[in-house]
This record gives C-alpha cells, structure tokens and sequence, in this order.
C-alpha cells in the first residue's frame, strides 16, 4: 500500500514540519498545502490548456482593436460562402472541430455492451447531459437575461452542446475513469449530431418563448450546420485518427501525432474569435453569469448524486464509486463551445450577438472546471467513499 510505503518517513520527521504526502505522478514526496497542491494541479494541464483563457482575451482584445480602426475588415471574409457563412470562417469552424474529434477513442465503443455497469451510467449521463442541462442553462439564461434575448439565445445554443473534448482532460486531472469517459464521450458526440437540432427548436422557438422571427431558428438551418461543422469534422477525425494507428501504430498516435495535432484546434478557435469581436464591441460581462452557475450547479449536481449512490447501503454501490463521480459530473458540466459557435455563426452571424455570447464559453469554462478539478480531488479524500476504484484516499495529493 502506499500509505504504508511511506509510513516511516512519517514518523521521523519533526512535528513542526509540514506532513508530506505523495506525489502519485512522480512517486515522491512534497509538502503538502493547498497553494502547492493548486499549483501542481495547473502544472499537469498541456501548456496551450494553461494558456487558453488568456489567448482567449488577448484575442477578443485584438478583435475589439481591429473592429475598431478596420471596420471594413468584414468585407473581406464575405467574398464567398458556404452555407451563410464565408469561406474563410467555415474552414476555421472547421479546423477548430477536427482535431478534437480525431482524440475520441471510438474503439471504446464496443465496450457499451459489455457490461450492465456501463449502461446504469449512460442512464444517468442521458438524463444529466439530455434533460437536467439544457433546462437548467435555459432557466438561467432567462434568470439572468431577461432583457437580453440575443445573448440568452447564444447562451441557450450552449447549453445544448455536450462536451467531447475538454471533459477528458479534467477528467484525467481529476483521476476519473479513462474507460467510462471514453465511452461517454463517444456516445455524446453521436448524439450531438442527432438531438441537436431539435434541442434548437425546442429550447428556443418553444419552450424558450423566443417570438422575435430574427432570433426563431429553422430545423433546416441547424441541420445542415451541425452536420457540416460536426459531421465533415467527425468524418475527418475518424479518417485521421485510424489512419495514422493503422500506417504508424496506435503508441505514434497518441504519443507524437495527437500532442502536434491538437494546437489547430486552438488556432481554429482564435482565429474565429478574433472574427467575431472585430465586428460586435458590445457588454458581454453579463454572459458570465449564467455560464458560472451553470457549470457549479451541473457538476456539483451530478457529484453529489453519484456520492448518495455510492454510499446506498443496498450493495449497489459498487457499481458506482469516485471514478465515475468524476467522469459524470465533468461530463455533465462541461459543453461542447465549440459547435455552439459554430452552430451561432451559421444560423445567426459571425457579427451577431449569439455568437459574441457562444465565446464567453471557453473563456468562463476553463478557469471554473480546473478549480472544481482540485474540488473533486479533495473531496476524494475527505468522503467516506464505500468503493474507492484508484485509491484515493489519504495519501493522495494533488
């Protein structure tokens, strides 16, 4: 056990000393503190993730600037469309989405028939991410911007998004299952592509109350948009993503071309925000709002639920335990941002204020989910968890 490993550098050292815990990465000891703690959580993120909230405001600044002395900067990107939206941003939108979908581990998939297990908490991700999410985000945007419906539209669009990208990062922090969250993940992004469209319809031309014609949206329209910025996307992830395992071997894949593939992404999506905000200078702080609370109640939601089942005292908890309380609660608040703007830019503008508001979700999303990651890993330890699938307990520190 690793408790015990460590067990008589313990009892050595003087009271006065900060007690050491474990570095599980590394397997050595460091003082422990929640400054030290925070600090190497945020180490262990890639250095484009630790830097994406930043880019993101370095580059909505720049946008402002150029929106500001270069108005006509617009005329250039509407040259030639494709599907109401030019060129030169679809094939942003599309850059943004493709190397996010070469990462999903598709061969998990087959594991979904495996086991009983799995399809309890595909029960439970279904109704968090498919019903609980997009009424709370909708209850918020409205909560918050009532007089705002533009921006509540964007923050809708959102809302309906499921996370296929992020969530594995935080859930790997956070030391969740890499199996389960795979499989969700897989099982949300195919989803995406079917419920999308007419999540938009019901959640802002019905129960939304939208009844301004410039903000309904049309089936049609969010179709085609998300089978464009989704599907074209998901059909060159999944080329890519078994080409390169078939011709370089599965370790190459995941080891050298993923870690050089990925930043396009970012590029995508920085480039697209410098776009957006070089063509609307209008107050977005209040976006935030809904945003923060929406990520707080939706992982603290499924965390505690997942806590409570674990903790039945009818024998069912093992099926349950803090792995999947991390992957279900990082699943359920996190959102896939970058099909919202997508889907906002083609439906409503590249200029319009549903996809100003579409951006602020990256921007809010980071910052908020790496601190409910060290939130998750202290709870880890402090619970009584009935299973503890990695040991975590107290000897793990992060």
């Amino acid at each position: 056990m690793e408790g015990e490993k460590y067990s008589e550098k313990r009892d050595t050292r003087s009271t006065d000393e900060p007690t050491p815990v474990m570095d599980r990465e590394h397997e050595t000891l460091a003082p422990s503190g929640k400054l030290y703690r925070a600090r190497l959580l945020f180490k262990k993120l890639g250095i484009l993730d630790r830097l994406l909230s930043p880019l993101i405001i370095l580059f909505m600044i720049i946008g402002v600037i150029i929106g500001e002395f270069a108005p006509s900067i617009q005329q250039a990107f509407d040259t030639v469309r494709f599907h109401s939206v030019s060129v030169p941003i679809a094939i942003g939108l599309i850059v943004m989405m493709w190397p996010v979908l070469t990462k999903v581990q598709y061969e998990t998939l087959p594991q979904v028939f495996s086991t009983s297990r799995i399809w309890i908490h595909i029960g439970i991700s279904m109704l968090l991410n498919w019903i609980m999410g997009p009424l709370i985000m909708l209850g918020l945007a409205w909560a918050t911007l009532p007089d705002l419906p533009t921006y509540r539209t964007g923050v809708i669009l959102v809302g309906l998004a499921r996370c296929i990208a992020m969530v594995m990062i935080w859930n790997e922090l956070a030391r969740g299952s890499a199996d389960y969250c795979a499989i969700l993940v897989v099982i949300n992004s195919i989803l995406q592509i079917i419920l999308y469209s007419p999540y938009a319809l019901l959640f802002i031309n019905t129960i939304g109350g939208q009844h301004r014609t410039d903000i309904h949206v049309s089936y049609g329209n969010v179709a085609i948009s998300v089978l464009i910025y989704l599907g074209i996307p998901l059909v060159a992830g999944v080329i890519t993503r078994y080409s390169i395992w078939y011709f370089l071997g599965k370790e190459f894949l995941n080891k050298h071309f993923i870690p050089y593939f990925s930043p396009l992404a970012l590029l995508g999506l920085l480039y697209t925000i410098l776009v957006i905000t070089s063509s609307n200078l209008r107050p977005v702080f209040r976006v935030f709002v809904p945003m923060i609370l929406y990520f707080l109640i939706m992982w603290t939601s499924a965390f505690a639920l997942i806590y409570y089942l674990t903790r039945r005292k009818n024998g069912q908890g093992k099926k349950f335990g803090y792995q999947m309380a991390v992957v279900q609660s990082f699943t359920a608040g996190s959102n896939n941002f970058e099909l919202a703007i997508a889907v906002a830019i083609a439906v409503y503008g590249v200029s319009s204020d549903q996809a100003l508001a579409a951006t602020i979700g990256p921007l809010v999303e980071v910052p908020v989910l790496l601190s409910l990651t060290w939130v998750a890993l202290f709870l880890g330890r402090r619970l009584n968890w009935s299973i503890v699938e990695d040991h975590v307990g107290k000897d793990s520190s992060v």
